[in-house]
């Protein structure tokens, strides 16, 4: 999330990433797969979606992680701005449908609030920012851990009908899909640990790559049923406003909500990075398991709100490294050298 595009100024991020998934976008736009095809590219997607979840399990360290809970309170801060204060923002915003949202992009706007936290990019700008890196650390990990469980749960509650519900089949799907690959990569870290640290710049490809398959699947499905009609230019603004209210809301509510509950300036730039971000990486591969053909509009917000964040996130760290200095907070030693390990791209 550090690179920068040397053409524009330097506090502007420019993830190539995003590139690559609007260069997905526009190529199921153009060549959507259809017929035999999309039955591939279906299959395909769901062997990529258990191999993500498979390599997130595996990547989490369960030792860093139960260290960390020495800072509870800390984390159990991101935890509810993650899963509960985000949640009730979305719920309200269903008072904007249909004057200024539609139905679909609503529920769109519903699942990226119900979506964990990021990791890389909240411990990439907690330490420009001089914040308590550890705490970013811990807190990323358990917000994605958690979200495993809630997100789905959450979606299934307060979604309703357009993620599935509470059936047999989403259940299953979503065990299958998600849960058992990701146990089963925490019960293979021991021995496959080594090597995704080893190679962990060739898996990143790998991570990427099966999120731009998932992105293609999902894009292509939206195109066949021609959804994308639904989408207008206008709305896409009023979708983008929508959005970075929301994103202001947050990053207001976790700094000062923060501060009154007596956290310092180091564990509050943690809760502030930690707890206003949504992860891209773990929501597209959900929202294809629980949105299935109707997954494009679903994420449309979410790859929105991604590009958004790492935006406005850049020019905070930058202001907050700018700070005075101040001493440390007691906690913060808890997990203060983390292993190379737990800093590997996982949001």
């Amino acid at each position: 999330m550090s690179r920068r595009t040397t053409l524009l100024p330097s506090w502007l991020p420019i993830d190539p990433y995003i590139l690559a998934l609007l260069g997905t976008v526009g190529l199921a736009a153009l060549l959507p797969a259809s017929g035999a095809a999309a039955t591939v590219a279906d299959g395909a997607s769901t062997a990529a979606i258990a191999l993500l979840f498979f390599l997130y399990g595996a990547r989490l360290s369960t030792r860093e992680a139960l260290d960390g809970l020495r800072h509870w309170r800390l984390h159990l801060t991101v935890l509810t701005c993650t899963f509960a204060l985000f949640p009730l923002l979305g719920l309200a915003a269903k008072g904007l449908v249909p004057a200024v949202l539609t139905p679909p992009l609503h529920s769109g706007l519903l699942f990226l609030c119900l979506v964990p936290s990021t990791i890389q990019s909240s411990i990439a700008f907690t330490s420009i920012a001089r914040g308590n890196v550890p705490a970013a650390i811990c807190a990323g990990s358990f917000s994605s851990l958690a979200g495993i469980l809630l997100t789905p749960l959450l979606a299934a509650v307060l979604l309703g009908g357009s993620a599935g519900g509470f059936s047999a089949d989403s259940l299953l799907k979503i065990v299958l899909q998600l849960l058992v690959p990701f146990l089963a990569g925490q019960l293979l870290r021991r021995w496959v640990g080594g090597f995704l640290l080893r190679n962990k710049k060739a898996l990143g490809y790998v991570d990427r790559g099966s999120i731009l398959l998932v992105v293609y699947t999902a894009f292509s499905h939206g195109m066949v049923a021609g959804i994308w009609h639904q989408v207008t230019p206008a709305r896409l603004g009023l979708l983008l406003a929508v959005e970075a209210v929301l994103l202001a809301v947050m990053l207001t509510l976790t700094w000062y909500g923060s501060k009154r509950l007596g956290f310092d300036r180091a564990d509050r730039i943690a809760i502030q990075f930690a707890g206003s971000k949504k992860s891209l990486a773990a929501g597209l591969p959900m929202a294809s398991v629980l949105f299935g053909a109707q997954a494009s509009l679903a994420v449309l917000p979410l790859m929105l709100f991604h590009q958004m964040q790492l935006l406005v996130c850049a020019m905070i760290a930058k202001r907050r490294a700018r700070d005075p200095e101040e001493h440390d907070h007691p906690d913060q030693s808890a997990g203060r050298s983390p292993t190379p390990e737990a800093v590997t791209a996982r949001g």
